[in-house]
C-alpha cells in the first residue's frame, strides 16, 4: 500500500467525504468501522471508482481491545500508515443527570477521547522514527465552550482540540504534525443520531464535504487547528465567544439545543 490514510468512522458523512478525498490523490486506504456491510461497500466502491487499494478493519471505538487491534492489524499486514485520520464520534443530546444514562456518556468519552488517545499513542511512536506522517483529529467547534444538554459530548471535544495542539508542540520538528479539525454543525447523520436534528443549533448546517477538504488540505500543511462550516452569524460570534459573559453564553448555548427550537 502507498500514500495510505487510515480512517475511523469511514462510512459517515465526514468520513466518507474524508475516503474520497484521499482516493482522489491516488492514495491508499485502511477504512474502519462497526458495520461490516457498510465497509465492504465502500471498499469495493472506493476500489473500481478510483483505482486504489482499500482495506477494512471492523472494530467498535468503544471497545480498547478492539482499537488496540487496528494498530496491531496494521502491524502484522506490513500496511504503513501516513496519515492517521480520527474521524468517528458522537454526540447526543438531553439533560445529563435526569435524561442521559451512564452508558451513553461513558461510551461517548470512550470514543470521542481514549480511542484517538490509544490509536496516537500507537502509531505516533513510528511516525517519528520514521521522520514523517500526519494526523488529522475532528475535533469541534463546540470545543470551545461549555454545552449544557451536550454536556459530555462539548467536554469530550475541548480535550481532543488541547490535547491535539499539545501534541503539534510536542512533536515541532520530528517531521510529525497534529492538526485538530473543528467544524460547526454539518448535514450528517451525527444530528439526527444525537436528537439534535429540529435544533436551532442545526437550523443552518452546511454540507461536510468542504468541511472535509478544508481540514484534509490542514492536515497536509500541518495547520494547528482548522475551524470550517460556520454559516453566517456563527463565524463572528466564535470569535467573540470568550468575551461573553459566561452565565450568558451558557443561556444562549441551552437555548440552541433544546429539541423543537429550530421551529420557534
Amino acid at each position: 500500500m502507498k500514500n495510505t490514510a487510515l480512517i475511523t468512522g469511514s462510512t459517515g458523512g465526514l468520513g466518507s467525504c474524508f475516503v474520497k478525498i484521499h482516493a482522489q490523490t491516488g492514495g491508499d486506504l485502511i477504512l474502519v468501522g462497526q458495520n461490516e456491510a457498510k465497509l465492504l461497500a465502500q471498499q469495493k466502491d472506493i476500489e473500481d471508482r478510483y483505482n486504489v487499494k482499500a482495506e477494512i478493519i471492523v472494530a467498535d471505538l468503544s471497545d480498547a481491545a478492539q482499537v488496540d487491534n487496528i494498530y496491531n492489524t496494521c502491524k502484522q499486514n506490513g500496511w504503513e500508515v501516513e496519515y492517521l485520520i480520527n474521524n468517528a464520534g458522537f454526540g447526543g443530546q438531553g439533560d445529563f443527570a435526569c435524561e442521559r444514562t451512564m452508558e451513553q456518556d461513558i461510551s461517548m468519552i470512550e470514543v470521542n477521547i481514549i480511542a484517538p488517545t490509544r490509536l496516537c499513542k500507537l502509531f505516533l511512536p513510528d511516525f517519528i522514527q520514521r521522520g514523517h506522517g500526519k494526523v488529522l483529529n475532528v475535533s469541534s467547534t463546540a470545543a470551545t465552550m461549555p454545552g449544557p444538554l451536550q454536556a459530555v459530548y462539548y467536554a469530550t471535544k475541548s480535550y481532543v482540540t488541547s490535547w491535539s495542539n499539545a501534541l503539534w508542540r510536542e512533536l515541532k520538528g520530528t517531521g510529525v504534525t497534529v492538526t485538530a479539525l473543528m467544524p460547526g454543525a454539518m448535514k450528517t447523520g451525527f444530528a439526527n443520531a444525537g436528537g439534535l436534528s429540529d435544533t436551532k443549533l442545526f437550523a443552518n448546517a452546511v454540507d461536510p464535504y468542504k468541511v472535509a477538504l478544508d481540514g484534509y488540505n490542514g492536515m497536509l500543511k500541518g495547520k494547528l487547528n482548522v475551524t470550517s462550516g460556520l454559516p453566517g452569524w456563527q463565524t463572528p460570534m466564535m470569535k467573540l465567544a470568550p468575551l461573553f459573559p459566561k452565565k450568558a453564553m451558557l443561556n444562549f448555548v441551552y437555548d440552541q439545543q433544546i429539541a423543537g427550537s429550530a421551529k420557534k
